[in-house]
């Protein structure tokens, strides 16, 4: 009998629906959009930008669909990037994401939940008020992930719910019950410079994570079409969404306004209903980043289950929990190492951006090697007939690399003019990482 269990489908085309909504609109895009409108500076170019951040995603969803219903199994890029490129390179997307890019992602979202929970129920700890709420969020959302799929996806599903729901509230309060602020009454600073690069990656940041859902693919029911349809309906949503809030935005808040916003959202609700409607949208934004990173805890520890699956030496993170139906070591350390991570940063109020900066480089490295693998996976046919194929191929795969290719030259540029000290915490991460992988023997058992 083993002595490990296995993950189970039991993820239905909502509850893949809730995955993928639930991580990509997270606070991001209350936290970006002043800053994109800093960047941008323009209204046609800042709606034009939301678009295009929909289209690439869009097109990058299409391709992974094809790939995730190829190989349905946990881990996602992991197993992608092994299957077209070998044990070494799945093992460093894996080790970059344990110590570096997952923990990262998870703790900017914390930070911001941390700001606006803090707004609603002020604490006093000597400046520590951020990383407490940080701390809390993250050891909560993890202890109730590894009670279970069910006690997840049932968490998810709710916070999904409410984060839509909320978002729409606030599009139908901004166009019909708020007067729009006079552009000329605008006050504060106005950009020297267009930074397209910053405004790139704060967008693709913003809608990133519906990749996720391949970390989770051995566990949907009926994956080849589930998957592709959670995929494509979810991104369509969320653009939709993204491209009506901006709107509302700008019809509100004018450019400037935009620009010079520290809450933007509750800076729209108060116009309408004052004080009492701007803690209300800071308890929506708080609900928004919880969903954010339930999501995130969830699929992510499946891609560290995947690779104790193949690796011996971290064969205890391939232990799936009977008992509790979860991955609970990789949700336990994956916990840890963002916990670490969040207390580093100190809680400075510059946390979410410099938790961005930090993991963009590595993110779309990879994910232009997932993009260039469809490529190395067809050419070795081990795409069956009958299995999704991407369209236009092999036209919109190129799109998506060239896309990412983009994104992976933006993040390094503007992470090198910043002269940001996290670009050395990068370059150690790798170096350790590959120093690993050469005393790292196959999992006994495994080809």
């Amino acid at each position: 009998m083993p002595t490990t269990g296995r993950p189970k489908q039991q993820l239905t085309l909502y509850d893949s629906l809730s995955i993928i909504v639930g991580i990509v609109i997270g606070a991001g895009i209350y936290e970006t959009t002043p800053l994109i409108a800093k960047s941008l500076a323009q209204p046609v170019w800042l709606i034009g930008i939301w678009i295009i951040g929909g289209i690439i995603s869009l097109v990058g969803a299409l391709c992974y669909a094809e790939l995730t219903t190829t190989y349905p199994e946990e881990g996602g890029d992991y197993i992608f990037l092994t299957r077209a490129y070998g044990r070494k390179t799945g093992f460093m997307f894996a080790w970059a994401g344990f110590w570096l890019v997952k923990p990262a992602n998870i703790g900017a979202i914390a930070f911001i939940f941390a700001r606006y929970a803090q707004q609603i129920l002020p604490l006093q700890l000597d400046g520590n008020e951020f990383i407490a709420y940080a701390a809390a969020a993250i050891m909560l959302l993890t202890i109730l992930n590894i009670n279970g799929v069910q006690t997840g996806k049932w968490i998810q599903n709710l916070l999904t719910l409410v984060k839509v729901l909320g978002l729409l509230m606030i599009i139908v309060i901004g166009l019909l019950f708020v007067v729009p602020v006079s552009e000329t009454t605008g006050q504060g600073s106005t950009p020297q410079d267009t930074d397209i690069y910053l405004a790139m990656i704060l967008v693709l940041f913003t809608y990133g994570g519906w990749s996720n859902i391949s970390y989770v693919a051995a566990e949907v029911i009926e994956p080849q079409k589930n998957i592709l349809r959670s995929l494509i309906i979810s991104i369509c949503l969320v653009t939709l969404i993204y491209v009506a809030i901006n709107f509302v935005f700008l019809h509100v808040l004018g450019i400037h306004g935009m620009m010079n916003s520290q809450s933007i959202a509750s800076d729209v609700v108060r116009l309408s209903f004052g004080e009492p409607g701007a803690m209300a949208i800071s308890f929506l934004i708080c609900i928004t980043c919880l969903g954010n990173i339930n999501g995130m805890i969830f699929t992510n520890a499946r891609v560290y289950y995947a690779m104790g699956q193949d690796h011996q030496l971290y064969s205890w993170l391939g232990h799936w929990s009977r008992q509790l139906d979860s991955p609970v070591r990789s949700l336990t350390l994956q916990a840890i190492i963002t916990l670490v991570l969040v207390i580093l940063m100190g809680g400075s109020e510059n946390a979410f951006e410099r938790l961005v900066v930090l993991s963009a480089p590595l993110h779309w490295f990879f994910f232009l090697m997932v993009g260039i693998a469809l490529f190395i996976l067809r050419s070795k046919q081990t795409v069956t007939k009958g299995n999704y194929k991407v369209p236009f191929y092999p036209w919109l795969p190129i799109v998506f690399c060239f896309s990412t290719g983009f994104l992976l030259f933006a993040s390094l540029s503007y992470a090198y003019s910043q002269r940001h000290p996290e670009a050395y915490v990068i370059i150690a991460v790798m170096l350790t990482g590959i120093a690993a992988s050469l005393y790292d023997p196959p999992r006994r058992g495994n080809k």
